[in-house]
């Protein structure tokens, strides 16, 4: 195997080999807690232009199966781990992970102390990283990481640039690609929905022609910030359907509607974090994936209210519009991979599509 290094813009180094493709890439360095699911993380396109580290220290055992894609063509920019499996062991295995990444073109490094890594991303934030051979001095690395500008059109990259349905007979849902997870269709799918995913930038109009029961804006990778053509899509399309925002979705809708949102410090990426409902004081275990969160300071009490918040460290979990059937949640429901605790939200989103069409029909 060929040595290969990680160069982080603060100066850390570490160093270790390649597996994978055998390229050079920059990005943002970040890390994952999960133990398992790596193969749904890998190719979760909210990973878009980040160099993925994953804590647990054996990864890629089960090797890589035909039905655990959450996209075809993942942007994840590496792959870091502790140690791969060479040699998966599992009934559905179709390769393993140095073949997976080799097809995907994603590079690879392993032989270093991820845990070390991840002490490092805690302590300074997530940054900006680079993957490279032995081929140029520390420092000049690390001057070429801080000209470099990362890219702000993630979505644009990853949201679908042609409309596609996966036909069923019940209710007519428009699935807004940002950057979906395939959990999410199959979550609509499973509850009998006829789902039409249409691109990030589609106009309000275009949306309201195809008469939906229900909107769907998707997870996503990058600051929502960078997309405020969909600040005003929400803002028009919440007076006229249900939306329910997963994730990058949730954010939007916070934007939409006067509150802000704030880059934290490493994100909260991993499938173990407890999310309280204010309601009922309900405790869920969720899969979670995202560097920005909503302000709490800044959640309009007029247009908004808060929902539910994370145990751990207080942030803002979901949302709720005061006058529109509009809610949200910043985790994962659809749980790829991760615990199965908040799968009813799609049963509410039913709920919510079905109480609107009451209250159209008696209008």
């Amino acid at each position: 195997m060929k040595k290969r290094m990680l160069v982080l813009e603060d100066g850390n180094v570490f160093k270790g080999f390649g597996f994978g493709a055998e390229k050079e890439t920059i990005g943002e360095v970040v890390f994952n807690t999960g133990m398992t699911g790596y193969q749904e993380s890998i190719t979760d396109q909210s990973y878009n232009g980040q160099l993925l580290t994953f804590t647990y220290p054996l990864v890629g055992n089960a090797g890589i199966n035909r039905d655990d894609y959450e996209s075809i063509f993942p942007t994840t920019k590496a792959v870091i781990v502790k140690e791969f499996a060479r040699r998966p062991s599992n009934w559905r295995s179709r390769m393993n992970l140095d073949e997976f990444l080799t097809e995907k073109d994603i590079p690879g490094l392993t032989g270093v102390d991820t845990r070390r890594l991840t002490r490092v991303i805690r302590e300074h934030g997530a940054m900006k990283a680079i993957l490279t051979d032995f081929t140029e001095e520390t420092d000049a690395l690390i001057d070429r990481l801080k000209s470099v500008t990362l890219p702000t059109d993630q979505v644009a990259q990853v949201s679908t640039e042609r409309p596609y349905v996966s036909p069923q007979n019940g209710r007519r849902v428009i699935v807004i690609d940002f950057g979906l997870k395939h959990s999410i269709l199959h979550e609509l799918n499973k509850r009998g929905c006829h789902v039409t995913v249409l691109p990030h930038d589609t106009k309000v109009d275009t949306i309201l022609n195809l008469k939906p029961d229900g909107v769907m804006l998707t997870n996503g990778p990058g600051d929502p910030k960078d997309l405020p053509y969909a600040h005003d899509m929400i803002r028009e399309l919440q007076k006229h359907v249900p939306i329910f925002g997963i994730c990058l979705g949730h954010q939007l809708i916070a934007l939409a509607n006067g509150a802000d949102t704030f880059k934290m410090t490493f994100g909260h990426r991993g499938f173990n974090h407890p999310v309280r409902e204010i309601a009922t004081g309900r405790i869920d275990f969720t899969s979670q994936n995202h560097g920005y969160a909503v302000s709490e300071e800044s959640v309009d009490n007029n247009e908004l209210r808060i929902t539910h918040i994370e145990i751990n460290d207080g942030t803002v979990e979901g949302l709720r519009h005061r006058r529109y059937p509009v809610f949200s949640v910043q985790y994962h429901p659809d749980a790829a991979p991760g615990p199965h605790d908040a799968a009813d939200l799609f049963d509410q989103f039913i709920e919510e599509m079905d109480a609107w069409k009451v209250e159209e029909t008696n209008a």
